[in-house]
């Protein structure tokens, strides 16, 4: 008899449901290395849920209000200056949107969540061997089957060189995918060392004994990214994990070295160089610029975030269209460059404010709804599903100086772990309710 942890994890909540459940752990795994292939897999368990729970989809608040917010993606590129481009743009949300609509009535339950997780740090074990191979053996694949079927490009050295970035078009992009994996894997192995999981038997036992490893495996990637916002995102997850645990010496312990990394970048020259003499350049440097010095001001974050707001301010209402940012961009400064580093200003200078203040307001919604399950008592084993919380803030942040609508495995992984959560809030209080109206 299986155990009813590993019942949870295989079965669906409801039978109806088990296809594209299985589709989707399926699409999940190959996703990685596969992402055409995996997108696919998991793009058929969102029709078959469409299929056979509809009413239940738009039923579920954020859907419609993800709804309305598609109408003005429309209606902005309808008046884009290019709007061509404007047009093409809406296949980086729409389809996405669709998929995270049918995906919140997909995902349900704690244990779901966990299979999730439990496959994504499955998956990621070929990506991060991958890019140790890139930077330290000088690794180099291009594999194409069928254009999309199989594209898998290992670029020697990296991108940019001498940065980590395994399969992925940048190391910042990589360094994203790893904080998504570090931070499902530390819930899981805080789940295993606190004893939650020891009281069931696991799905995957043999993943278990392998995650201390794992884990320091991504990382140790994460740094070699040299990725600052990846590095901001694993400290922030660590953080967020202690205080979580209430582990006041874990907190003043990192809090410690983050201030002595930071004094080392950007304290007056006397007391830097005491620190300094501790803290690694590999880490100041970055931090202040040091490695990278006299770059363009056109490259420089603050150049591109001025830039996108007076587009906001020149036509604030409906933008300028999706992906029109670099024309003008170029026109202005010369310079390609794709998107300003910044999801939200990105959105209103090419969507308009109502759209974003929709967006914005949508996301805060998930947050909230999301905190208040997790101060409620009737969901049980919450630590996993706090790390889903503390994934979605740091994709938050992680949009604020960067953009990862543009990388096809982000925006899926992205979209997938918000309607996660927002499937599982939805349907979790749809059973207390149901339980508190029977009990009365």
């Amino acid at each position: 008899m299986l155990g009813d942890s590993l019942k949870s994890a295989v079965y669906h909540p409801n039978p109806n449901l088990q296809l594209p459940w299985n589709c989707l752990q399926i699409g999940l795994l190959i996703f990685p290395l596969s992402p055409f292939l995996g997108f696919v897999a998991i793009a058929v368990a969102s029709l078959l849920t469409w299929i056979k729970q509809y009413r239940t989809i738009i039923r579920i608040p954020i859907n419609r209000g993800f709804g309305v917010f598609s109408v003005l993606l429309f209606i902005s590129a309808s008046f884009a200056l290019d709007k061509t481009a404007a047009f093409v743009g809406l296949f980086n949300l729409l389809p996405f949107l669709w998929l995270f609509s049918g995906l919140t009535a997909l995902i349900q339950s704690i244990a779901q969540l966990r299979r999730i997780a439990e496959i994504f740090v499955i998956g990621s074990v070929p990506v991060v061997i991958m890019g140790f191979g890139q930077l330290f053996f000088g690794w180099t694949l291009q594999l194409q089957v069928l254009w999309v079927l199989v594209d898998v490009a290992i670029a020697p050295g990296g991108i940019p060189p001498g940065r980590m970035s395994a399969i992925f078009m940048h190391a910042n992009l990589f360094a994203a995918y790893l904080a998504i994996v570090f931070t499902l894997g530390l819930g899981l192995w805080l789940e295993r060392g606190l004893g939650i999981r020891n009281k069931h038997k696991s799905s995957l036992p043999n993943l278990y004994s392998l995650l201390p490893i794992i884990l320091i495996a991504d990382f140790a990637a994460l740094i070699l990214t040299n990725s600052r916002n990846g590095w901001a995102i694993a400290i922030i997850a660590c953080l967020a994990f202690a205080l979580y645990q209430g582990w006041r010496l874990l907190v003043v312990a990192v809090s410690g070295v983050v201030a002595s990394v930071l004094l080392a970048a950007f304290a007056p020259n006397p007391i830097a160089q005491i620190f300094r003499r501790i803290v690694p350049s590999f880490f100041w440097a970055r931090l202040n610029d040091n490695l990278y010095p006299d770059r363009p001001v056109a490259l420089m974050r603050k150049t591109q975030w001025e830039f996108a707001w007076s587009l906001t301010q020149q036509d604030p209402w409906t933008g300028w269209g999706l992906r029109n940012f670099t024309a003008l961009y170029k026109a202005h400064m010369n310079i390609d460059l794709g998107h300003p580093h910044n999801l939200f200003l990105m959105l209103s200078a090419e969507t308009g404010l109502p759209s974003t203040l929709l967006f914005c307001g949508l996301l805060g919604w998930i947050l909230f709804t999301g905190i208040q399950l997790l101060q409620n008592s009737h969901i049980p084993n919450k630590l996993i599903f706090f790390s889903y919380l503390v994934i979605f803030v740091e994709w938050l942040l992680f949009n604020t100086v960067d953009v990862t609508l543009f990388d096809f495995r982000l925006n899926t992984i992205s979209w997938l772990l918000m309607a996660a959560i927002c499937g599982t809030v939805y349907h979790s209080n749809q059973a207390h309710h149901k339980l508190t109206s029977n009990q009365d």
